[in-house]
């Protein structure tokens, strides 16, 4: 039976990930810590308040002393880090905070943990430590360059993707130096439910039910590989329980699709949808395809600072150590 602090579990992975779990671990507790900040959404979660291997803690990953408390009080074996600032426009326009929670308040959350684990010696050899990251970390490919391994060098080009480059070494560190038994898992970019709509599949889906258009950065050829959000939660379900301590593993979708591409399905499973379901006009009067088809929504943006043009993830090494594979396509996902 395992503990498990699900720091972030009221954002859009760690709230898959609490359901995920419940499911399949009947055995297994988890706590949430969470800040609700504008990304945490306890609604989420409202399905599982009733389970009594589930509890609630409003908090940060930096308050060293609430931690420590939660980790001895409900004698926590795991941690699983999804607590994080994600959103690389918010991290343009306002880098302060990602350095806050990315850096520092991770720092302090990791502090905790070596010392109720290590310095305190309680759950000495079972602990862990599961660090969410992603492959922004390792920067920007060239339309022919081979996907982001787990050697590849770190270039990070936002103050996002720094802060995170930032948090996966602090990581590193204190497996190498303090003996905590870390893994860190760099995922490419989610989707699937209980997304905030800032992101660009939900935010389509959001300005599509109002009317909106759907803007699009730059040519919209920057090319992303996509990962059901689902798909994430079985890899780290797998690297939690199997993975080396120490060891980093790229998880990604195979599904490469450039921005504009992944619009023009969004666009045509709606007109679709719309199709099949008409009394859908009226619950949303203003959606756009009571005007036009959906595709004439999008609209090319100027494109922002710093912005990335391609991002692949080599996910050979999860799969082949722990055999892992994304079950759900893009399409399918969509």
């Amino acid at each position: 039976m395992r503990r498990i602090l699900v720091t972030g579990g009221a954002g859009f992975i760690g709230a898959n990930f609490v359901h995920y779990w419940l499911l399949r671990y009947p055995e297994d507790k988890l706590v949430v810590l969470d800040k609700l900040t504008y990304a945490g959404c306890a609604s989420s979660l409202d399905s599982v308040t009733e389970n009594e291997r589930y509890a609630f803690q409003k908090g940060c990953i930096g308050d060293r002393s609430l931690v420590q408390s939660l980790l001895l009080k409900h004698e926590i074996d795991t941690v699983v880090n999804f607590a994080a600032e994600s959103h690389v426009d918010r991290s343009i326009t306002g880098p302060d905070e990602f350095i806050e929670t990315n850096v520092s308040a991770t720092h302090r959350l990791l502090n905790a943990c070596r010392d109720v684990w290590i310095e305190q010696g309680k759950k000495t050899e079972s602990h862990r430590f599961h660090h969410i990251s992603t492959d922004e970390v390792y920067g920007s490919l060239g339309p022919t360059d081979p996907a982001f391994t787990e050697n590849t060098q770190y270039r990070p080009n936002s103050p996002y993707s720094a802060s995170k480059a930032s948090s996966d070494h602090l990581v590193r560190a204190y497996h190498h130096t303090y003996g905590l038994n870390t893994t860190t898992s760099n995922c490419s970019n989610n989707y699937g439910p209980y997304q905030f709509p800032e992101k660009l599949i939900p935010l389509c889906i959001t300005n599509l039910l109002l009317g909106k258009k759907l803007p699009i950065y730059g040519d919209g050829k920057n090319i992303r590989d996509w990962l059901f959000v689902e798909d994430h939660c079985r890899a780290v379900d797998l690297v939690v329980r199997k993975g080396v301590a120490g060891e980093v593993y790229n998880v990604g979708g195979n599904c490469e699709s450039t921005n504009l591409l992944l619009v023009e399905t969004i666009c045509n499973e709606f007109d679709r949808f719309y199709q099949d379901e008409p009394e859908l006009f009226e619950s949303y009067p203003e959606n756009w395809m009571a005007k036009s088809t959906a595709s004439d929504a999008i609209d090319f943006v100027v494109d922002r600072p710093g912005h990335d043009r391609r991002y692949a993830v080599n996910a050979s090494k999860i799969s082949v150590e722990l055999g892992f594979e994304p079950l759900i396509g893009l399409e399918e996902g969509i």
